[in-house]
C-alpha cells in the first residue's frame, strides 16, 4: 500500500510538474512574443518619430533659407533704393533749390504757364507764392502779369512752400503745383532710370 501511495505520489507530482512546466513554457513564450511585439513597436515608432523630425529639420532649412534670399534680395532693393535716392537728391536738391527762389526764373515759368490760361479761356488766375519772394514778386504780380492776364490775377504768399508756385483758376476748381518739391520729384521721376542704369546696369 506505501508503495502504491508512493507511486501515486509520484505519478500526481510529476503530472503537476510536467503541466507546470508546460504552462510556464506557454507563459515565457506569451511573454517573449509580446515583448518583441513591444519592441518591434518601439522600434517602428522611434524610426517614425526620427523620420519626421528629419522632414521638420528638413523643412525648416528650407523655409530658413527662402527667407534669407528674400530677406537678401529686399536688403539688396532697398540699398540700391537708398543709394539711387541720394545720388538723385545730392543732383537735383541744390540746383532745384536755387533755380526756384531766383525771381527771375519763377517770373518767367509763371508767365509760360499764365499765357496758356489767358490763350484758352480768360480767367482770373491764383497764384500762391514762397512768403521769402514776395518783395520779389508782389510788385510784379500786380504790374507786369496782370497786363499779360486779360481777366487778372490773384496772388498770395505763403510759408508753407520754399519755392516755385501753384497756379490755378480763382474758383479753386483745380490748380498746379509747380513748388521746389514737385519739381524735384518730377525730375528725379526722370533721372531715375538713367540713374539705375548708371549704378546697377
Amino acid at each position: 500500500m506505501p508503495d502504491k501511495l508512493q507511486e501515486l505520489t509520484d505519478r500526481l507530482y510529476n503530472e503537476g510538474l510536467s503541466k507546470g512546466k508546460k504552462e510556464g513554457e506557454l507563459l515565457l513564450a506569451k511573454a517573449k512574443k509580446e515583448a518583441d511585439e513591444i519592441v518591434s513597436k518601439a522600434k517602428s515608432d522611434a524610426e517614425e518619430i526620427i523620420s519626421a523630425a528629419r522632414n521638420n529639420a528638413a523643412e525648416l532649412k528650407k523655409k530658413a533659407e527662402s527667407d534669407i534670399r528674400m530677406a537678401s534680395a529686399q536688403s539688396l532693393q532697398a540699398t540700391r533704393k537708398d543709394i539711387e535716392n541720394l545720388l538723385i537728391n545730392a543732383a537735383v536738391d541744390t540746383k532745384v533749390d536755387k533755380a526756384l527762389k531766383d525771381p527771375d526764373f519763377v517770373k518767367e515759368l509763371i508767365l509760360a504757364v499764365a499765357e496758356k490760361f489767358s490763350a484758352s479761356d480768360p480767367v482770373e488766375i491764383s497764384l500762391l507764392l514762397p512768403a521769402s519772394m514776395k518783395k520779389d514778386l508782389e510788385k510784379w504780380v500786380k504790374g507786369e502779369l496782370s497786363k499779360t492776364l486779360s481777366a487778372g490775377v490773384k496772388a498770395d504768399f505763403s510759408k508753407k512752400i520754399s519755392g516755385g508756385f501753384t497756379i490755378g483758376p480763382s474758383d479753386g476748381s483745380w490748380f498746379v503745383s509747380l513748388s521746389d518739391e514737385t519739381f524735384k520729384e518730377l525730375i528725379a521721376e526722370y533721372l531715375r532710370p538713367v540713374t539705375r542704369k548708371l549704378l546697377f546696369g
